[in-house]
């Protein structure tokens, strides 16, 4: 029998079982693909890592990336929360401020703002943005009313997980939108690869979001770091982002499943040329032993 630790974290929170749930296993050399995929089925987070010694000289670390359903080239606070737990064991020496790791899209920098509890970054990949939508078929398919959408249609983006970003009027929508993967296939066409649906408001902060996946096995996610760097350069595109501060800037996501997360903004050069960093806390929760 093998045995592998692993720990829980939660992600882009200060605050225990908020934000988003992490399983990261730090040592998992020896675990094949087709295993990895089980145990993110079986621990049925919104992603389990795993974390390999990297192939590439300029990345600290490997990280492969599970859903309970299908393996990703990036995610957000699979990033954030991995980088944590290698900062936290000293597998990434402490006084490393920035380094990077090595996903699938290739590799994401990573930097941190010490202390004793830090704050972590990673930058967005490249972002690309698609084709657009009916505003009345995303309505429908969300449940909500036409006019609970802000006049401007819903478009295709990613930074390596293609969302589709729908805006509405206020919180109360947004807490009322629901999707299932019936609904996603009311709005794509056969064609599209799986994709996930991200709801949100413009706020005086920055945003108020949720974000559905149920093709990637995700029901709702609480914190969607991959999906906030592209809603950002959404919401600069269409003239939503704060006016005080259109370059930082804040995503609070998960409330309305009772898992407030908050993911921060840090745009760099106009509209994001420079690059988007999406920042957030960590907590750590459990330290486990896995028995295989």
């Amino acid at each position: 029998m093998a045995q592998y630790r692993y720990r829980v974290v939660d992600v882009f929170t200060e605050k225990p079982l908020e934000g988003n749930p992490l399983a990261v296993f730090p040592e998992a050399a020896g675990i094949d693909d087709a295993t990895m995929q089980k145990i993110a089925k079986e621990l049925n987070l919104s992603e389990t890592t795993f974390v390999l010694p990297p192939t590439r000289s300029d990345c600290a670390a490997q990280v492969r990336i599970f859903t309970p359903a299908r393996e990703l080239i990036f995610a957000g606070h699979p990033t954030i929360g991995t980088a944590y737990v290698l900062l936290d064991e000293r597998k990434i020496p402490g006084e490393c401020a920035r380094f990077a790791l090595e996903e699938k899209v290739g590799p994401v920098p990573v930097r941190v703002n010490p202390g004793e509890r830090p704050m972590i970054w990673l930058t967005t990949p490249p972002i690309q943005f698609g084709k657009t939508y009916d505003r009345g078929a995303c309505a429908k398919a969300l449940g909500v009313e036409a006019n609970d959408l802000l006049d401007l249609d819903p478009q295709w983006a990613s930074a390596g997980n293609p969302n589709i970003y729908i805006a509405l009027k206020d919180r109360a929508a947004v807490d009322r939108a629901w999707c299932d993967q019936n609904a996603i296939f009311q709005i794509k066409s056969s064609s599209d690869e799986p994709l996930c649906i991200f709801v949100f408001t413009p706020t005086l902060d920055g945003a108020y979001s949720r974000m559905f996946a149920p093709e990637y096995g995700v029901v709702e996610d609480p914190a969607t770091g991959s999906a906030t760097g592209p809603l950002a350069a959404f919401m600069m595109r269409h003239k939503l982002a704060p006016s005080a501060d259109g370059t930082r800037f804040v995503s609070e996501q998960g409330a309305k499943m009772g898992r407030r997360s908050f993911l921060y903004l840090h745009v760099h050069g106009e509209h994001g040329s420079d690059g988007i960093e999406v920042g957030g806390y960590v907590t750590p929760l459990v330290d486990a032993i896995m028995n295989l």
